[in-house]
């Protein structure tokens, strides 16, 4: 079982970014946001039905780091992560359209969100809707929120000034 054609007929690797980059933001969206947005974009017509391929499930995955000059890797901690794996129920498609989710922490019904979501996203009759009233203002509020943070830190910042002795 395959996924659907990428989105962008240029080349594989655009779709494959640009699948990265909705992927990205589902996984960094909480529950709540996720929920609306994605019944806002279906239009309250019901989700499409499917089959568990992996039920949302939370498990351990290691964190690596990176030592500072020399780049050599390191086991920084364990996270809690959720995953899930599903298949649209659709007997039309000539393709099963899979949809995974992966995010950090214990919410098995966002992964089951995000995860339909994906699939979705891959489909011809789906994609531009879910993209431009799902993607796109989920992507532009988690960019407004990192600007905001990084904005408090630079609020925060003392300038060091270094006055050099006269001799």
């Amino acid at each position: 079982m395959s996924a659907a054609a990428p989105l962008s007929s240029d080349s594989p690797d655009s779709g494959n970014a640009a699948r990265r980059a909705w992927m990205a933001v589902l996984a960094r969206t909480p529950r709540t946001d996720l929920e609306t947005a994605l019944n806002r974009a279906m239009e309250g017509s019901p989700l499409p039905a499917f089959d568990w391929l992996r039920p949302p499930e939370t498990g351990l995955a290691m964190v690596r780091g990176r030592i500072g000059g020399t780049g050599d890797a390191f086991n920084l901690g364990e996270a809690t992560v959720t995953r899930a794996t599903l298949r649209l129920r659709d007997a039309t498609a000539d393709v099963a359209t899979v949809g995974v989710a992966c995010h950090l922490g214990r919410d098995r019904r966002r992964a089951e969100l995000a995860a339909i979501a994906d699939a979705l996203l891959q489909t011809p009759q789906y994609a531009k809707r879910l993209h431009a009233q799902l993607i796109a203002p989920l992507a532009s509020r988690l960019a407004a929120a990192r600007a905001q943070r990084q904005q408090d830190a630079a609020s925060t910042r003392v300038e060091f000034f270094t006055m050099g002795r006269g001799d």
